[in-house]
């Protein structure tokens, strides 16, 4: 890799110094603190550090962290990835991840909706991947058919070869600017928010996974890539198995997306599946921690879509444990939890708890859950019987527990 500037190497060094106090001086993980200080001192240190890598860049509004480090673990099979594991998914986030990986020439990089198109013009990333989009965080994100169109914007004129959900509308209408469209069919079960053509505002109509729009040309295009339940089939029509240890639909979707990336930096699926089948748990989810005999699994939900795939995941002959803050990093209003069809809950105990535990009571109540609120998540785990219970949390609410259990990973 060409050396950087020597103001780049100064910038990128005092913001490694800066991560590593931060971790040991119990501040935070150093994925934010560290890049700040980079940019600080060289503004354009995100450009310099991505030059001479192969990048990949995964947006969406759900399962981004996710597919990230599946992709991660697929192209360790070819060499050292710099990835922002712990979800920082902003540019101070990329210069800390590359900075603490400087000599890797392969990158994975999570970035925010919102900051995809400066993101991609910064780094000329050569592969960008694009799995949904649904409402979440309106009061910061704004409207997600804009964000469609900004990725649209972002995408006209350049290189990049973007991998993209077919099924979702507005992920294939934000794609089809691109030059070149490797096109997955990796499902959606949240369909709410993509009933009218983004090309012309007509009516979709839906047939099981295709859709059309009944006004215009705007339709599913055909996939080079195919979720069939539990397998993969891809674009030489043969059919692998996933037999991933992530649970649920979601995640062989996520699985689905990264096999896809993996073959576009030339890395095939009997070298890039054994990868993803080694992966147990992301930044948290879908780890189980104990206290007291109790045996708790943390399930992250922060938007209707997202609750929905929980709930996929989530055993119902067990109890259940709902959280839900609204802080910065969650949106602050959860008028969203009149979105979520919570009646999939009833003839199970319910706990609630989490700074907005009263906007999830009235919920259920609502939907006729019958529910038990707690003050703290402590409150919560210490009412349950000896045993397993599932824990659904918002993303502050989330971060909050695994702080209490060591932030396991």
């Amino acid at each position: 890799m060409t050396q950087l500037p020597l103001r780049a190497q100064l910038a990128s060094a005092l913001g490694r110094s800066a991560a590593t106090l931060s971790r040991m001086t119990g501040r935070g993980d150093g994925s934010v603190i560290g890049g700040r200080v980079g940019l600080m001192l060289e503004p354009d240190l995100l450009r310099q550090l991505a030059r001479d890598r192969k990048l990949a860049l995964v947006s969406a509004t759900n399962g981004k962290t996710t597919t990230t480090r599946l992709i991660t673990s697929a192209l360790l099979e070819m060499g050292e990835v710099a990835t922002n594991v712990f979800g920082a998914n902003m540019p101070a986030g990329h210069v800390s991840a590359l900075s603490q990986h400087k000599d890797a020439p392969y990158g994975v990089l999570e970035v925010d909706e919102k900051y995809l198109p400066e993101v991609l013009d910064t780094t000329g990333a050569g592969v960008v991947c694009l799995m949904n989009l649904s409402r979440d965080q309106m009061d910061r994100a704004a409207e997600i058919w804009l964000l469609a169109q900004k990725w649209r914007r972002a995408l006209s004129g350049k290189p990049t070869h973007v991998i993209a959900n077919c099924d979702d509308p507005l992920v294939t209408w934000g794609a089809s600017t691109a030059a070149k469209v490797t096109w997955v069919a990796g499902g959606q079960r949240w369909k709410e928010d993509s009933w009218c053509c983004p090309e012309c505002g007509g009516p979709l109509d839906r047939k099981d996974a295709d859709w059309a729009c009944r006004e215009c040309t705007f339709h599913r295009p055909e996939p080079q890539w195919v979720l069939d339940d539990d397998a993969v089939i891809d674009p030489r029509g043969q059919r692998w198995l996933l037999d991933i240890q992530l649970p649920g639909l979601a995640n062989r979707s996520n699985a689905v997306m990264a096999l896809a990336v993996a073959e576009a930096f030339d890395l095939p699926v009997e070298r890039a599946l054994p990868r993803l089948r080694e992966v147990t748990s992301v930044a948290g989810r879908y780890t189980t921690v104990e206290r007291e005999g109790r045996q708790a699994r943390l399930l992250l939900a922060k938007n209707p879509a997202g609750w929905l795939e929980a709930f996929d995941v989530a055993d119902p002959r067990l109890p259940i444990i709902l959280s839900v803050n609204a802080q910065g990093p969650d949106g602050r209003d959860t008028s969203w939890l009149w979105d979520v069809d919570y009646r999939v809950l009833r003839g199970r105990p319910v706990f609630v708890t989490g700074e907005r535990r009263l906007d999830l009571a009235l919920r259920l109540d609502v939907a006729d859950v019958p529910f038990a609120v707690c003050e703290t998540f402590s409150e919560a785990l210490a009412m349950q019987p000896p045993g397993r219970v599932d824990v659904i949390a918002n993303y502050t609410a989330f971060q909050h527990i695994r702080s209490e259990f060591g932030r396991a990973v």
